[in-house]
């Protein structure tokens, strides 16, 4: 076993079944109870998340304070409508919540106006289509094969279905967005829309660059920062909503809060946007995650969450870099955030192959597509890797070169089960001595 500077390889013991959750205030007596199935399996995922290494760029694990706020009364409630204007009785509780996270938020992305409903990603980015498109419009944004997302327009999800996308890419070479290809396409295809921002994307994005783009062909500037949103604000990103007209985010990935979404935009814009949410695209919100967000939001800005987010950073960066020297080859050749996509191809590996084996080893990642990938999305060429969960447990840079190794290691020896036993034993103690915070 290599061991790095940071990693001391003392066994705390295995987190036995029966034993596993004890979050604060929340014993969870009647559901074990009431349900023992689901219980069980609860305990499993503890156990799990425990023992086992997150490097899925999408996820993170929340604080005590929100998990102990999305387990609240706040659930029974509905709220139809905003503060003030109701569609129920009821909600005086309500819209103090719902206006504690709108401020927040608006506070923390120097945002004019905030709608912290939306469920999820995908359905705050059809709020936003709804509230600015019709059927058939022309939008233009990033292929999916090169970082983009599902709800960018890609023909299977209902953007593409819905509306006439066009596709811009990454350079081939570089691996980053060419701002004078996109540009000319703008110029040629007039889109109604430009969306830039991206799930697959590892290094900072020319905001000033897409909103004079947009400007001079007349469209509407959308940023999705879903997966920098925390990174942004804590300003180690920097920040689209003071420039766009419209941003969506989800809540949770680096922003650490549960799973949701909200759009920001221009006061201009609030109306469309408030309207296309509720009743547009959805009916009442879910006050229990409102709740969380609003915590959530109020962890992002204290100083802990700054240092948290540069490490993040500084995690991905030596992660990435260290692959580098084993040998792999990263897209555009490192990362300015959370993320980095390896290119596989050369050695001998296809993405879900790759996923498959660092499973068996306690780390799990997502497959990933490459640019111009000769592969299908289920089976990809590449592989994606982030440090959001990782650095939420505490590791740091030396932990960083360990990790790297360990799936050097794994992939190098797919088929030698005793070897794969081995990493993943190594993998469990230094996770043991990496507390997730929460649990």
């Amino acid at each position: 076993m290599v061991r790095t500077p940071g990693f001391h390889p003392v066994n705390r013991g295995s987190i036995p079944l029966g034993a596993a959750i004890k979050y604060k205030n929340m014993d969870y007596t009647n559901l074990k109870n009431q349900d023992s199935e689901i219980f069980l399996n609860i305990e499993r995922e503890v156990k799990r998340q425990t023992e086992e290494m997150e490097l899925i760029a999408s996820e993170n694990y929340v604080s005590k304070a929100v998990l102990e706020a999305m387990a609240t009364v706040l659930t029974n409630k509905y709220s139809e409508g905003y503060p003030g204007k109701r569609y129920y009785g009821g909600n005086q509780v309500i819209d103090d919540v719902e206006t504690i996270a709108i401020e927040r938020a608006k506070k923390l992305f120097q945002a004019e106006h905030v709608n912290v409903q939306p469920l999820s990603g995908s359905p705050a980015n059809a709020s936003v289509y709804f509230a600015f498109l019709k059927p058939g419009d022309k939008v233009l944004g990033l292929r999916l094969d090169h970082g983009g997302h599902l709800s960018h327009g890609h023909p299977v999800n209902f953007s593409g279905l819905l509306y006439d996308f066009v596709q811009y890419s990454a350079d081939s070479e570089t691996g980053r967005v060419d701002m004078d290809a996109v540009e000319s396409i703008a110029k040629k295809e007039k889109p109604k829309m430009i969306v830039a921002g991206y799930s697959a994307y590892s290094r900072e994005i020319e905001w000033q660059r897409f909103k004079e783009i947009a400007d001079q062909v007349g469209a509407i500037a959308f940023a999705d920062i879903a997966h920098t949103a925390g990174l942004i604000a804590a300003n180690e990103m920097d920040n689209p909503v003071p420039i766009f007209d419209v941003v969506s985010t989800t809540t949770h990935k680096t922003l650490r809060g549960p799973r949701g979404a909200m759009i920001m935009c221009k006061t201009e814009h609030a109306k469309k946007i408030d309207r296309a949410v509720f009743p547009g695209m959805q009916g009442g919100p879910h006050d229990h995650i409102t709740a969380a967000k609003a915590v959530a939001f109020g962890e992002t800005q204290k100083p802990e969450f700054k240092i948290y987010a540069r490490q993040v950073i500084k995690n991905c960066q030596a992660l990435s870099d260290k692959l580098i020297n084993l040998g792999y080859k990263i897209i555009s050749n490192g990362t300015d955030n959370h993320l980095i996509v390896i290119d596989l191809s050369k050695n001998g590996l296809v993405g879900k192959d790759a996923e498959q084996t660092l499973e068996q080893v306690g780390i799990s990642i997502s497959r990933s597509t490459i640019p111009n990938d000769p592969n299908p999305p289920y089976n990809p060429s590449g592989i994606r890797i982030g440090t959001p969960a990782i650095t939420t447990r505490g590791m740091k840079e030396a932990e960083m070169e360990q990790i790297a190794v360990w799936i050097d290691n794994a992939l190098n020896n797919k088929n030698n089960q005793n070897k794969l036993t081995s990493i993943k034993e190594e993998v469990k103690t230094m996770c043991l001595n990496f507390p997730i915070p929460s649990i």
